[in-house]
């Protein structure tokens, strides 16, 4: 039986006074606080700019023993250049690397647009792109239901890399449910089921959305049932409006923790 880890997509939001850090707390004291209430975060800030490794080492060194996954920068996923793409891989993962020396990165998370279609070139890329990013675990999510096929599955196996199983609104064209284990590492990313903001581009809109407690016992369900078939379970709640992520995580750890002992009772 794997171990399930629980934290939120981001964690620098001013709004989060109030719903997680005490009032009057300094944007400095975030991490470190944020570490004291939870074991991991997924870093969101790197698919806007590219990570350094003294950020990276100020982080490791601000927030005790909390693990990081980390989105990959928008240049390898969203605006990819041909001919400069390999090099800015390259760039990130000496980035990243102090997260690795510390031995707390939990994976590398290539997060591809619903224009990401399961096509020839768009194939191409994901193989090289992952061929780069072979000495790192990587954890790739698609935003198009195209790529949600055995072939897709089958690879990434061959490769040891987790294929991201999400929470997001049933609308045309997004991926379906799919739990399936590709690596070691399972990866839930939850963005909330907010159908008429989901095509918003403001991302604030598109993840405004607060879990109920019978959608979070669902969600509970689909994590044990996974669980069996990997060595740890990455939780990552991505709705991050007003605290919304917090409240929700911490939701889930009960659940969880609830399930766990009416099984041990049966």
């Amino acid at each position: 039986m794997g171990k399930i880890v629980i934290g939120t997509s981001g964690y620098s939001y001013n709004e989060w006074v109030g719903p997680l850090y005490p009032p009057d707390t300094k944007q400095e004291e975030f991490l470190p606080f944020y570490a004291s209430r939870f074991p991991t975060v997924e870093l969101n800030f790197s698919y806007y700019a590219m990570p350094t490794a003294e950020q990276m080492r100020r982080m490791t060194e601000a927030s005790s023993n909390l693990t990081f996954s980390i989105k990959a920068v928008q240049t390898l996923t969203h605006k990819v250049d041909p001919g400069k793409w390999k090099d800015e891989a390259k760039t990130y993962l000496a980035g990243i690397e102090p997260l690795r020396e510390a031995e707390r990165l939990e994976a590398v998370l290539f997060q591809f647009p619903f224009s990401f279609h399961y096509e020839a070139e768009s194939r191409r890329h994901l193989d090289r792109l992952l061929n780069e990013f072979s000495c790192v675990p990587s954890a790739v999510e698609f935003r198009n239901n195209e790529w949600n096929n055995n072939r897709v599955i089958e690879e990434l196996r061959k490769r040891n890399v987790t294929l991201v199983s999400t929470d997001m609104p049933d609308l045309k064209g997004l991926p379906s449910i799919l739990d399936v284990s590709t690596s070691p590492i399972t990866y839930f990313r939850l963005h909330g089921r907010n159908e008429k903001a989901w095509w918003n581009s403001d991302s604030r809109t598109r993840y405004d959305y607060l879990y109920n407690d019978s959608e979070l016992e669902g969600v509970a369900q689909r994590i044990k049932r996974i669980i069996v078939k990997a060595d740890k379970v990455l939780v990552y709640f991505n709705n991050h409006a007003r605290g919304q992520a917090v409240k929700n995580a911490a939701t889930l750890t009960k659940l969880l923790s609830e399930l766990e002992e009416r099984q041990k009772g049966e």
